[in-house]
């Protein structure tokens, strides 16, 4: 009987489930959008139940489309959204609050607070993270301290927090398991990712209860089976990891040094730095890559806030495209930018900056500037982007970059891809199944079970489907790269910095 490994990918906007085969190829897909709640300006929340709902739906839908049951899948990978926090009732199952999530910013206060009580290099000595409402620390400490009775209930052991895999694991599993990896764990503030373990004194300055804590484990090991009438058969669930961890294995980067980035409404990229804690001296954050056969591995973290997001910007706000695709034709319409630097920061600037307060900037506009020069400066400005994090990645591990391995959405233009390996003077490689974050929950639970047998086999699976070699010629692009800190500059000036 053939034997496949189901990824489920938990994202922030849909639940997807993908059926991978033995060559780590995609044999089904089913996909579903669920609800996105804003409360207040600056919230952002989920219904946890339908988190589940749709998640265990579509788990079902991708099995049956391939006319496969519960017995032919070996084992379940999950990858989630991270830093997204649910509290739940330990005797009902039933959250006590929505699910917060990772772009929520209602605890932005208290994170000031934090800072000014000088909490931020204990905090970032022990979990690799600057403060900031983005983790999930803050989040539980606010459903403890506005859900009435909340509190008093999490003091007397009954209340559970997860993040969202753990969410899926307890409805999996029917209450049996609570447990995390030490991937989502690395991104609530309050575990300490030198000694592996929730830490006492950041749980005190959070005011958070041990008990509610989640068993932390490895991202790759059996962590119970499937008890819910969905599949016919207990499933093993053996693979965890947060989405950008999850898609650094699916790119197989597994030696130190290596990098990748995911192109999508922002960009994500890690450097898996290799077994020891380094602090970032150039804002980045540093980050559990995975935890495997006993061995835990680190990565940096840069975090770009604006990427495919400002194609969109061009279609909606600008109305310059009618779709994202047009968006490389009418770059390719002007040799060049003329001289116009688009910094996209609508939302503030992230790594290396970490300046909430610059916004979206054009600069250098003529009489002669079209809408084809704002539209090559705006592709343009995602390299640039990328390229600033990398130059600090480089910084901080001594470790110069040959290549850079690229996924998703905005990787299938290839005027950008070009454009991304001139900046950085390396190799840029597009693999042949983009669907990386799925790919690696699913390499993740394979390994724990055998369908895979080592690392080494997984990584001759992986294929390339296009390369980027950097063109000779520097000049024209060391120019470029003067304008772009230049126009970075002003778009600081403007705000008052």
């Amino acid at each position: 009987m053939e034997q496949y490994i189901l990824a489920l990918d938990q994202g922030t906007t849909s639940s997807r489930a993908i059926v991978f085969d033995h060559q780590g190829q995609i044999r089904s897909v089913a996909q579903k959008e669920f609800k996105q709640l804003f409360p207040q300006p600056g919230w952002v929340e989920h219904d946890p139940n339908e988190i589940w709902s749709s998640q265990a739906s579509v788990a079902a839908e991708a099995t049956v489309k391939m006319g496969i049951n519960g017995s032919n899948i070996k084992a379940i990978g999950i990858t989630n959204q991270r830093e997204t926090t649910i509290v739940w009732d330990r005797n009902t199952g039933e959250p006590v609050y929505n699910a917060i999530v990772w772009q929520d910013r209602r605890t932005a206060g208290f994170c000031d607070q934090l800072k000014n009580d000088g909490h931020s290099n204990l905090i970032r000595s022990k979990t690799g993270l600057v403060i900031d409402a983005y983790f999930s620390g803050s989040k539980v400490r606010w459903i403890l301290d506005n859900v009435p009775g909340a509190r008093a209930k999490a003091e007397a052991g009954e209340l559970a927090f997860g993040t969202v895999d753990s969410w899926l694991v307890w409805k999996f599993t029917r209450g049996v398991v609570h447990a995390t990896d030490v991937t989502n764990a690395s991104r609530t503030m309050l575990f300490n990712i030198r000694t592996l373990e929730w830490d006492e004194e950041l749980l005190t300055v959070f005011d958070i209860p041990k008990s509610m804590l989640p068993d932390v484990k490895q991202s790759s090991e059996l962590y119970g089976e499937t008890a819910t009438t969905i599949f016919a058969s207990k499933i093993p669930i053996a693979g965890i990891a947060g989405d950008q961890h999850a898609a650094l294995f699916g790119q197989m980067c597994i030696g130190n040094g290596m990098v990748k980035n995911t192109y999508g409404t922002g960009c994500f990229m890690l450097m898996n730095i290799g077994e020891k804690f380094i602090e970032s001296k150039n804002n980045l954050l540093t980050t559990i890559a995975w935890k495997i056969g006993g061995k835990t591995l680190y990565a940096f973290e840069g975090s770009i806030f604006i990427a495919g997001a400002v194609v969109q910007w061009l279609r909606d706000g600008l109305g310059i495209i009618k779709t994202s695709a047009e968006v490389e034709k009418l770059a390719l319409s002007v040799p060049d930018t003329g001289g116009v630097y688009f910094v996209p920061a609508f939302a503030g600037l992230g790594a290396p900056y970490w300046d909430p307060e610059v916004r979206g900037t054009i600069v250098g506009m003529t009489r002669g500037t079209t809408a084809g020069h704002i539209a090559r400066a705006a592709l343009q400005s995602i390299a640039y982007q990328t390229m600033d994090v990398l130059k600090a990645m480089e910084a901080d591990s001594g470790v110069p970059i040959s290549e850079l391995r690229v996924d998703g959405g905005a990787t299938a233009n290839d005027l950008l891809m070009q454009f991304q390996a001139n900046l950085l003077n390396c190799k840029v490689i597009r693999p042949t199944i983009v669907e990386t974050t799925a790919l690696g929950a699913a390499y993740l639970a394979g390994l724990a079970t055998g369908y895979w047998s080592s690392v080494d086999e997984i990584a001759h699976l992986w294929q390339t489907e296009k390369e980027f070699d950097p063109a000779a010629d520097r000049s024209e692009i060391d120019k470029g790269v003067k304008g772009w800190k230049r126009a970075v500059h002003a778009a600081q000036a403007w705000s008052g910095i």
